[in-house]
């Protein structure tokens, strides 16, 4: 089989597809539009953000058998186009979800703690102790929407503290011993916390919004380390400013490129110039899955499931 790289992924990733005998060519640089012309020549095709897989594309990739994205979620390909094709679609949830956790868990303590605003206020010459005093975590109910390999990692990190963790879920029967699957009507009148952990879909984007907003029962913290298009940056503004949501940890904004790479191609929107203003709002760029250890992670699973799916053993 003939694999195409798209993006720099760890070397790892090549090394092992090809002693299994595949053949990997990397291509980084050219457009989409170039690479349409060559893809019919790849069995495989491995990717990360850099571009969307779409329907022309794919009706010139005639004989690929798989699409590998070094990723947790598959929104930059069209999966049921794909899948009519008979494209194997692979992801890689599992090796960076212990990340997200973790950085889901960083952003809650640091708001709740003040850390950034302190931390910016000493290095200025600002000794404010009173204005600094933090919020404790146990005691407070958690909130998770969505509960896959995010939400669960998110939850198992929270087993330290003394808090409640509910989750909401469109499937059923995915709560365990560390969250309790509830009705989305009982985790508003609940929560204390909303983390979201979903994809993005047509049911997440814009989800976030002053109605779902203020159908919670008390003022709230938000984290999102999703996807930026399921919170409406406008309504998130609104609710700090009216002190429904309290503070808010971004990972991920609405302004994002497909691509995840970069952020604006224009000017600043307004909504976004008050986010980076407010001190009970930690941003960071997309980052929350990126870590050193993600990266092998990552990789491997693409490699164990190309590996389970098309490697054979002759005894």
């Amino acid at each position: 089989m003939r694999i195409l790289h798209l993006d720099t992924n760890h070397p790892l990733l090549i090394k092992q597809l090809t002693d299994f005998g595949f053949t990997n060519d990397k291509d980084y640089t050219s457009s989409k539009s170039e690479i349409e012309t060559k893809i019919h020549q790849y069995d495989g095709l491995i990717i990360r953000s850099r571009f969307t897989i779409d329907q022309q594309f794919l009706d010139a990739a005639t004989n690929l058998k798989f699409i590998g994205r070094v990723g947790a979620g598959l929104e930059n390909i069209d999966c049921d186009y794909a899948q009519k094709q008979g494209i194997y679609l692979i992801s890689a949830p599992e090796g960076n979800r212990n990340a997200v956790g973790e950085h889901a868990l960083g952003m809650l303590l640091s708001l709740f703690n003040k850390l950034n605003k302190a931390d910016n206020e000493v290095r200025n010459g600002k000794w404010l102790r009173e204005d600094n005093r933090g919020v404790e975590l146990d005691g407070k109910t958690i909130g998770l929407i969505g509960y896959g390999n995010m939400g669960k990692a998110f939850a198992k990190k929270l087993r330290g503290f003394d808090v409640e963790v509910l989750c909401y879920d469109i499937k059923s029967n995915v709560g365990d011993a560390n969250c309790k699957q509830v009705t989305l009507e009982e985790l508003q009148q609940k929560a204390d916390v909303l983390s979201l952990h979903t994809p993005q879909t047509p049911l997440t984007i814009n989800m976030v919004d002053n109605t779902f907003i203020n159908n919670f029962a008390k003022p709230f913290w938000l984290i999102n380390t999703a996807r930026g298009k399921s919170v409406v940056t406008q309504a998130l503004v609104d609710a700090l400013k009216s002190g429904k949501i309290l503070g808010a940890g971004l990972d991920v904004l609405e302004y994002e490129k497909a691509s995840f790479e970069s952020l604006f191609s224009s000017e600043i929107p307004e909504a976004f110039q008050y986010l980076i203003q407010a001190e009970n709002v930690l941003l960071t760029p997309h980052v929350a899955g990126w870590t050193i250890e993600s990266k092998k992670k990552l990789a491997q699973t693409i490699v164990d499931k190309i590996k389970a799916k098309f490697v054979i053993y002759n005894s």
